[in-house]
């Protein structure tokens, strides 16, 4: 049983690390019109949150008593990857407006978007909390390895953007 769950928990994080690198190829393709292109990157967008979500529940393996927590907490990671998306697309369309315009102003629009994502990060931690309370040390082992996966590939994500816009990293 410990060898068919190990073998679960790699899967997933093997999972998670393709999924991770996804938007990136995702979004570097150019459709014809800017609609389309729109439409299929919600599409995109919807699909990744899907499988991340997957990925998650099948790391865990919650138990009938534990799948009561998990409506709250998959409503908390939609609604979270549902606002990141409009922040990608609010940045990339004003993208050169920003840079041109008033300095103090982009100032206040970072600092908004820093305090929103604070605030859905801790609605997700939130929506967590009961669950992980209720998780079995395996469990929980996963859930930390996860998180550990996640982290490492969104470091390497923003390090990989910054080489490709500044040419720098650190």
């Amino acid at each position: 049983m410990n060898s068919t769950r190990m073998r679960l928990g790699v899967l997933a994080l093997a999972t998670t690390a393709a999924i991770v690198s996804l938007p990136a190829t995702t979004f570097a393709q150019q459709p014809s019109t800017h609609s389309q292109s729109q439409t299929n990157q919600i599409t995109d967008w919807n699909a990744l949150t899907n499988l991340r979500i997957e990925v998650i529940k099948a790391a865990l393996q919650l138990t009938p008593e534990q799948q009561k927590y998990w409506p709250a907490v998959e409503q908390a990671i939609r609604a979270r990857a549902e606002t990141r998306q409009q922040r990608i697309a609010a940045v990339t369309e004003g993208r050169g407006q920003q840079l041109a315009g008033d300095p103090v102003q982009f100032f206040r629009n970072r600092a908004n978007n820093f305090a929103q994502r604070a605030d859905n990060l801790k609605k997700l931690a939130d929506a967590w909390q009961p669950l992980y309370q209720n998780l079995n040390p395996d469990q929980k082992q996963r859930m930390r390895l996860l998180a550990m996966d996640m982290f490492r590939d969104l470091r390497d994500a923003v390090n990989a953007r910054r080489t490709e816009r500044f040419g720098q990293t650190g």
